[in-house]
């Protein structure tokens, strides 16, 4: 078997089509296994151990399938298996945790930093200074480096693959508040020890369907239960130090830069916030995917609509973008990935403030009023309003309190935009309802 050297948090299907491909796509993947926990759910750990850790990649081409044995995930693991976590972390052969949480997991304030009244850390906190279990991903994380440094294990690598601007530093920032207030000394040793790597992730990847599970039996006589469908299209920019080593994944593909700022705005505006767009606008108007939203004329205009205003502020040469756009439109369409508009829709208030917001204040700063922009704030509130995909968002209760007033949700959502009348007009005037 290959030795575990790395340690997931979030198995998923992303995690699987993503990183874990990459990790067993690289020429040395026989030295570097990965253990895997769920968010808190055993249900996926379980089917996989079953299965010895393998699943079948289901490449979605627009023609056909590509089917392929996964085996990088050597050992799969329930989120409440604390114990285990931190033996993992606490072995001097792992040398690199990899996250895949979403945007929500890791607790932060408006301003970036550590959310301390946030109830699930304040009952981490707790557990963390008298021997108990953490639950939230940045108590998890702190409980296996303490672990680490309990044993003497040496140095790693944290490596955030979540949609947040500067994932690295910002995953550095939760974790070192959290270590300072359980113990100014673990901070101090985290600080030496650990790195945080940037990363830009993209490949889209919708849920599974019992389809897909029945076509893998089909197709390979197997009865793979937890197969993961992906598209073609696949990228990893990665920027960092990794002090005990790490896969050779850039064989396989992925990039290394001195700066993966420029990627992940492009892809945070254009893909996860054309996302929005469509998952808002277009579930309003009837559909129920992406490839049926983006060759809906109207949702494919106000795509444009955004997509102009976004590349504006983003750091890459015009042509690269004019590229990047219309790959995307091909990946958007592709009509056998079925990217449901209500999977992409759930967490809105957790996905706006990074994949619209940046955006709607450069342009405010350079005296535009961004209808495009407008658009996915106005589209959103109608979502709370009942109009579209359903709401699925643990922090919504506050915003569809106030749903009936754009100035009320922008207040909560955005208070430096919140007395900005041509902005609230515009997005006031691209709502159908209120």
């Amino acid at each position: 078997m290959r030795p575990v050297r790395v340690v997931h948090l979030g198995l998923g299907g992303f995690f699987r089509a993503h990183q874990a491909w990459y990790t067993g796509a690289a020429p040395d993947a026989e030295q570097w296994g990965i253990a895997a926990f769920t968010g808190r759910s055993p249900d996926l750990a379980d089917q996989l151990r079953r299965q010895d850790g393998k699943y079948t990649l289901i490449v979605r081409g627009p023609a056909h399938d590509e089917m392929s044995v996964q085996r990088a995930v050597v050992a799969a693991h329930s989120g409440t298996d604390h114990a285990v976590w931190c033996d993992y972390l606490a072995r001097p052969e792992v040398a690199v945790v990899t996250l895949t949480v979403t945007e929500a997991a890791y607790r932060r304030d408006r301003t970036g930093d550590l959310d301390l009244d946030d109830p699930g850390i304040r009952a981490d906190l707790e557990a963390l200074r008298h021997g108990g279990d953490p639950l939230t991903v940045p108590g998890r994380l702190v409980a296996g480096l303490a672990a680490r440094r309990a044993a003497r294990a040496g140095s790693l690598a944290v490596v955030s693959c979540d949609n947040l601007p500067g994932n690295g530093p910002a995953t550095e920032q939760v974790i070192g508040g959290l270590a300072e207030a359980v113990e100014p000394a673990l901070a101090a040793w985290i600080t030496e020890h650990v790195s945080f790597v940037t990363t830009m992730v993209d490949r889209i990847t919708p849920r599974t369907t019992a389809d897909d599970v029945r076509a893998v039996a089909t197709r390979t006589g197997w009865a793979d239960q937890v197969p993961v469908v992906t598209e073609p299209f696949t990228e990893w920019v990665l920027g960092g130090e990794f002090p005990s080593g790490r896969p050779a994944w850039e064989a396989a593909g992925a990039r290394f830069a001195d700066d993966v700022h420029p990627y992940e705005t492009r892809k945070l505006f254009l893909l996860n916030g054309g996302h929005s767009l469509l998952a808002y606008a277009g579930s309003a108007l009837g559909h129920d995917t992406i490839a049926e939203a983006v060759t809906d004329p109207v949702c494919r205009r106000w795509l444009d609509q955004w997509w102009d205003e976004a590349v504006r502020h983003v750091p890459l040469p015009a042509a690269d973008l004019t590229t990047y756009r219309a790959a995307l439109l091909e990946r958007f369409a592709n009509p056998r990935i079925r990217h449901t508009l209500a999977q992409i829709a759930a967490d809105g208030s957790q996905k706006l403030p990074i994949r619209v917001l940046p955006v709607v204040r450069a342009e405010r700063a350079a005296g535009r009023t961004p209808a495009g922009a407008a658009r996915i704030l106005a589209a959103w509130i109608e979502h709370l309003r009942g109009i579209g995909a359903p709401v699925d968002d643990a922090a919504a209760g506050p915003y569809r309190d106030r749903a009936g007033s754009v100035r009320e949700v922008i207040t909560l959502l955005a208070p430096d935009l919140a007395d900005d009348e041509a902005l609230l007009t515009a997005i006031g005037g691209a709502c159908r309802t209120g």
